[in-house]
């Protein structure tokens, strides 16, 4: 009985192939004559994909194709990754090469259906195939097509390592798969990019359990998604931690993603604070400009002349641009140590330059509070005062 249903599955899979290769034979012979010059670059892929074809399956498939059949795995690089590259950096690089490991084929695949306008995701997680989970992590893709979401893995589909040395063997088990399927073997760090609706927990995962669904509420991972987009960069790294944490941290793994989401969620939250004290520093130069203005209006004796009203609103805005400056240089946040001196100079900037405003609003009040008579005597003690 078991051998039947082994041969079964086989020829199950063998059809699903079969089907995949007939429904996108024209897709994929007109992508084996692409000109060369149009894979140079993503928006030259995407222009020559766009120019093609029509339907976004019919787009995502010629995107898939073109990946597998032309981008081979670096087998070197998966055991030294380069660190310091950006996400442009190994979406050209892969493009000029034409070879990388599973994040260079999903940046690549990304950043292409994304120009053909079809929403696109990375998604990063671990692997697990016979009941074996990989030591190394994966990335593959998301994307939306015809309104629904469908889960690509171009690394897997372009062929496989032995005894390290890469195999090219186009593998279309991993094109446009339902979520819940791919979940058998792939498990995103993040449960939100497992589209289900009842996520499974990484235990569950490991186990091949299916998930509970007694006491839970139904997952909306749409709508989740959607609000994902609006998030800052920080509160996406955030967010993420969050969830990762909650599905449980059970290998080295996953802990070394929940560490990496925290502190990126620190190294954002930090340069946006920077930010925020840099914007902070102009402002304050900038009224430090009206404070003098002010006070080298005061030592011309007020000339030329304007009415009290314009005076007493000179001085009123000056101090409160500074108290405004005040409140928001205590909710700062951290600025990381090479910058926490500015941040303390500031502080005591403002303080000093506070002080100084609300002398020079001493004098105006005192002024404007005597005749005519008064007032220049004010005026001609001027130097003697200051």
């Amino acid at each position: 009985m078991r051998t039947i249903f082994l041969l079964l599955s086989l020829l199950l899979s063998l059809s699903s192939f079969s089907q995949t290769k007939s429904n996108f034979a024209t897709v994929d012979t007109r992508m084996d004559k692409m000109p060369v010059e149009n894979s140079t670059s993503a928006t030259a892929l995407a222009s020559f994909i766009s120019s093609n074809f029509t339907t976004e399956s019919e787009k995502i498939r010629a995107l898939f194709y073109w990946t597998v059949s032309n981008i081979s795995y670096d087998v070197p690089k998966m055991l030294a990754p380069n660190l310091n590259e950006s996400t442009q950096d190994k979406i050209d690089n892969t493009l000029k090469t034409k070879k990388g490991v599973c994040m260079h084929y999903a940046e690549v695949f990304n950043a292409v259906s994304n120009k053909l306008g079809i929403k696109c995701y990375v998604i990063e997680g671990f692997t697990k195939q016979n009941g074996k989970v990989a030591n190394v992590s994966h990335a593959w893709c998301a994307a939306k097509i015809d309104n629904k979401w469908f889960l690509f893995d171009p690394t897997w589909g372009a062929g496989y390592v032995n005894n390290g040395k890469f195999f090219k063997k186009i593998n279309n088990s991993y094109f446009m798969v339902n979520p819940s399927e791919l979940i058998a073997t792939h498990m995103p760090f993040d449960y939100m990019w497992q589209f289900l609706n009842y996520p499974f927990t990484n235990r569950e995962f490991l186990e091949a359990k299916k998930p509970s669904t007694v006491g839970k509420a139904k997952y909306d991972f749409d709508g989740e998604i959607k609000r994902y987009d609006s998030l800052s960069d920080s509160d996406k790294a955030f967010e993420s931690s969050e969830r990762i944490e909650k599905n449980g941290l059970v290998n080295a793994l996953v802990i070394e993603q929940y560490k990496y989401k925290k502190e990126a969620f620190r190294v954002y939250t930090q340069n946006k604070n920077i930010e925020k004290l840099n914007a902070l520093y102009s402002s304050f130069n900038e009224n430090i400009f009206f404070l003098n203005d002010f006070i080298m209006y005061r030592f011309k004796k007020f000339k030329p002349t304007q009415s009290d009203e314009e005076m007493k609103q000179w001085i009123h805005n000056v101090k409160n641009k500074f108290k405004q400056c005040e409140t928001d240089v205590y909710n700062i946040g951290i600025v990381g140590t090479e910058n926490t001196g500015s941040l303390s100079n500031l502080k005591k900037a403002i303080a000093t330059a506070l002080m100084q405003t609300e002398e020079q609003e001493q004098f105006l009040t005192e002024y404007l509070s005597k005749n005519s008579l008064g007032r220049k005597l004010m005026l001609s003690n001027l130097k003697i005062r200051n």
